[in-house]
């Protein structure tokens, strides 16, 4: 089973010692049936709160919270079928593997032969089936974390909540463990909602991201159009590793032209792509991918200050004669010294333009073919 879930501006309130904390602020969004969402932020940004919520763990200070038609904002946690993941892999100790997986059934009062069946089912789809009887001493944390997501799986939640399950893991089992979930979802008629502070795992297992701000929404999209068309600044800087290069800049006009003037380059614009006055400050934004030595359209120097060899690839952090930070990720960099000086450019087609709020208002295509959007 699934269903969707719809946050019709939801709003939660923390008050101690007299103050009050909003750590989530009007969020409104749909979660599809079935579907595979990950709130991604900052710490603090109110992403495990709203998981909380949507758990009935945290009461909602106002807004609603619905499991398709069924309103659950005041409903406790065992009577709106989710189940939930914790961070701190909760196990246990004096119980097998088998007993940790089905014990939520037994209080419900499940019968041994139906636990025994959803253990068995469970533990096959984990890849756990020869853990079944060991204590939870005697596994490593990978395993850990399947039984406790064993636990999760055999109550056939629509809803299964997952708060960040692998922050304490290394990379190499955080990269399996990854497609294991992803794996499971395929497998499984439920809709997930997943919470990180890792992008990579929300760009790589996700339908969809929702990327909070204190508290409040920033953007919901696919991970593609994220990285592709971010609503903001602050969207282009924390989706993408590393962070979106952000260039300041001025509007210059002269007659029927228009250009972006930053340090040491011109970008030309089509004359309606950016109804700004002359002299309007607004910025660049360029990924490091973008960004290629003795290349592209526009072209500025970086005086080398770290290089970071990644395999083939190589990662520069640089700056600017004006002091503006830059990083590039590129081949062939790997040679390179700090104190070293080198020139990099950019095609207009993958550049962002923010306004001076920090909004979008002109993407790549856009800057070429002028469908832009006003400043306001």
């Amino acid at each position: 089973m699934s269903t969707s879930i719809h946050l019709e501006d939801l709003r939660k309130e923390f008050r101690t010692l007299g103050s009050t904390h909003v750590a989530v602020d009007g969020l409104t969004l749909d979660i599809p049936d079935g579907s595979f969402t990950t709130f991604v932020g900052p710490s603090g940004c109110g992403k495990t709160t709203t998981l909380r919520m949507l758990a009935g763990l945290e009461t909602p200070t106002s807004g609603r919270i619905l499991f398709g038609d069924r309103d659950v904002t005041d409903l406790p946690p065992q009577r709106r079928n989710a189940a939930m993941v914790f961070q701190s892999i909760a196990l246990y100790p004096h119980m097998t593997v088998r007993e940790n997986i089905g014990y939520g059934l037994k209080i419900r009062g499940v019968s041994k032969g139906e636990r025994d069946a959803r253990i068995e089912e469970a533990a096959e789809t984990l890849q756990i089936t020869e853990q079944l009887e060991k204590m939870p001493a005697e596994l490593s944390g990978g395993q850990q974390q399947r039984v406790a997501l064993g636990g999760a799986f055999v109550q056939d939640p629509d809803v299964l909540l997952l708060d960040e399950p692998m922050s304490d893991l290394d990379a190499k089992l955080k990269s399996e463990l990854r497609v294991e979930i992803q794996r499971l979802h395929q497998e499984l008629e439920t809709t997930v909602v997943y919470v990180t502070h890792d992008q990579t795992e929300a760009m790589t297992m996700s339908d969809q991201v929702v990327l909070l701000r204190e508290g409040e929404l920033a953007q919901a999209d696919p991970p593609r159009r994220l990285f592709d068309r971010p609503r903001s600044e602050y969207v282009a800087r924390f989706i993408g590793t590393p962070s979106t290069n952000v260039l300041p800049c001025r509007v210059d006009r002269d007659g029927s032209t228009a250009a972006l003037v930053g340090h040491g380059f011109r970008v030309p614009l089509p004359a309606d792509a950016l109804p700004a006055a002359v002299g309007d400050e607004v910025r660049i934004g360029i990924r490091p991918q973008f960004l290629s030595p003795d290349a592209g359209e526009h072209r500025f120097e970086l005086t080398v200050e770290v290089v970071e060899p990644i395999g083939i690839e190589s990662v520069v952090h640089g700056r600017t004669d004006d002091g503006t930070r830059v990083d590039v990720v590129a081949a062939g960099l790997d040679s390179l010294r700090p104190g070293d000086r080198i020139v990099v450019g950019f095609d207009r087609e993958h550049a962002f333009v923010f306004g001076a709020g920090g909004e979008s208002v002109l993407f790549g295509e856009e800057l070429v073919d002028g469908r832009g959007r006003s400043i306001r």
